[in-house]
């Protein structure tokens, strides 16, 4: 008989992913710019997961940066522009972002605590 529950060195791959998404702001500015699918300006991106303020954005661009989702491309205008884009890697994601905001959609009136 084989059981469901077997001892395994590997560590658990839910643990490394939400390690990765963690963060109030991660996972809504991810999905922001896999939806939008296209360079996005810090600005219109802020506006777009409000009420996240500057440093929180930048804290979590910049993580998001260093392990690969995400681009960030700097213009020398003035004012500087800068536009952040989902990487290819970041890109795929995107089945399992939508699937966790279709769960939500379906059972938010379900879920006891308010949100």
């Amino acid at each position: 008989m084989t059981t469901l529950f077997t001892q395994s060195t590997e560590p658990c791959p839910m643990v490394d992913f939400v390690n990765l998404v963690s963060g109030k702001w991660a996972i809504p500015i991810l999905y922001r710019l896999i939806v939008v699918d296209d360079a996005i300006r810090f600005g219109a991106l802020q506006r777009a997961v409000a009420p996240i303020t500057q440093k929180e954005l930048t804290k979590q661009l910049r993580a998001f940066e260093s392990i690969g989702l995400v681009t960030r491309a700097m213009y020398p205008e003035m004012p500087p522009r800068v536009e952040y884009q989902v990487t290819e890697l970041g890109k795929t994601l995107k089945p399992t972002l939508d699937s966790l905001a279709q769960w939500m959609r379906e059972h938010r009136e379900e879920l006891s605590a308010p949100l």
